[in-house]
């Protein structure tokens, strides 16, 4: 059984590395028809100050979520995996809302609530060196972010009958 789950987590890894890999290809200058034609319709188009940008996020089962800006004429200016610590990092205690993690990060994979915080939690599932990881954001009662932690992902693991 144990070789079978290394065999699945390694399969696993691969695939992972593989659908990173895949955005590489995304040049600077590229069309927005050019990225969609290759990589599906994006889960989510937000406007930006200079642009828009297209989300690819695959919470909340997946552990990525890969952000592309276009310009105002609609070409790629810049492509990026941002469920890492140094993406997670730039957030500003105090001063991010919701939306700003929305559009920096996509749609959280959970929104929790518990007993000990007044707010929301947003829960986003990532991989820190193939470890499944929760990165969580406390919003108060404004949604505005007062707080954030990381936390392994523990496998729920049925014994064996």
């Amino acid at each position: 059984m144990k070789v079978v789950k290394t065999f699945f987590s390694l399969a696993l890894a691969v695939l992972f590395m593989a659908g990173c890999a895949s955005f590489s290809a995304l040049q600077p200058g590229m069309s927005r028809e050019d990225v969609v034609a290759r990589y599906g319709t994006p889960s989510r188009v937000l406007p930006l100050n200079a642009g828009i940008r297209l989300q690819y996020s695959r919470q909340p089962a997946g552990q990525t979520a890969v952000m592309v800006d276009l310009d105002a004429a609609g070409r790629v200016v810049a492509v990026r995996q941002v469920l890492n610590l140094q993406e997670f990092s730039k957030i500003e205690l105090g001063q991010w809302t919701r939306e700003d993690v929305e559009r920096e990060f996509g749609p959280p994979a959970a929104v929790d609530r518990v007993a000990s915080w007044r707010g929301d939690i947003m829960n986003y599932r990532w991989l820190d060196n193939f470890q499944s990881m929760y990165f969580w954001v406390y919003l108060d009662g404004r949604n505005v972010v007062q707080r954030t932690g990381q936390g392994m992902e523990l496998p729920l693991e049925l014994p064996d009958r």
